[in-house]
């Protein structure tokens, strides 16, 4: 399993347009092939920066939908609202506990 971790910074204006573009593809990306789970969480202390958390069924499945044309058309729509660079990690579970 992959977990992926997108952390995003957003004009804080620009942030009620993203969660809107984002309720219109959740259940898209969720639905894709090797997806096995998404969430959308909001920092607790800078309220326009917000992750999305997916875990992927392996490395491939998470390739397939970086180059699908819903990953393309997404991320045109939202990369223009950024204020900074956004930051991703794909982690392996190592241990975990309860």
């Amino acid at each position: 399993m992959i977990n992926r971790i997108v952390r995003m910074s957003f004009e804080p204006s620009l942030v009620p347009a993203f969660l809107s573009l984002f309720e219109t593809v959740k259940d898209q990306i969720a639905n894709f092939e090797g997806c096995k789970g998404l969430t959308l969480l909001r920092d607790a202390h800078e309220s326009n920066v917000l992750f999305t958390y997916s875990l992927w069924e392996s490395e491939a499945d998470l390739n397939k939908y970086r180059f699908s044309e819903l990953f393309k058309s997404t991320w045109e729509q939202t990369k223009n609202k950024f204020n900074a660079k956004p930051i991703a990690w794909s982690l392996l579970v190592e241990q975990q506990v309860k």
